[in-house]
């Protein structure tokens, strides 16, 4: 992924309003992230944990998606993330809603995806951080391949929080 500016990431966000946009808590650390490593930047709010964002780079567009973590109940149990198909114990996964744009958010529609309760999809992908034991299944796919899978379940995804 190309390195991001906080104006991109600002501009980019298709279910929230400028003012939200403005508001929002972008990470200090965009100069030393591994862009070359991520398929799209994700991070949870610091002055607010239920909230996550997304942005990413899909049909050479910066697009971004708030999230709102929802609350767990229950007992902890093993779960998969939808984009990246880690595996994750406890609450290591996390069923995240995003408001849908436009008018249908305004009336409160909002749509949900099970994602890494970190959002570092990328990172699992590529062994670069371990989900623990039996975190990530043995595929024939390459690297390439399980990228494209995650830009695709991701894009699917944006795609319903736009429609």
């Amino acid at each position: 992924m190309k390195p991001l500016t906080e104006h991109d990431i600002r501009a980019s966000f298709v279910n929230s309003t400028k003012g939200e946009a403005k508001r929002m808590h972008v990470p200090r650390d965009l100069a030393d992230r591994p862009w070359e490593d991520l398929d799209f930047l994700g991070w949870r709010d610091p002055a607010a944990p239920d909230r996550s964002y997304v942005v990413a780079v899909l049909d050479d567009q910066v697009t971004g998606v708030a999230l709102r973590r929802a609350t767990q109940s229950g007992l902890p149990r093993k779960s998969m993330c939808s984009w990246c198909l880690t595996t994750h114990s406890g609450d290591g996964v996390s069923l995240m809603t995003a408001r849908k744009a436009g008018k249908a958010g305004q009336l409160g529609n909002s749509v949900g995806v099970y994602l890494c309760a970190d959002l570092e999809c990328s990172l699992y992908l590529r062994g670069r951080k371990d989900a623990g034991f039996g975190g990530r299944m043995h595929e024939t796919l390459s690297l390439e391949e399980k990228v494209e899978r995650v830009l695709g379940n991701m894009a699917a995804f944006f795609a319903r929080v736009s429609s």
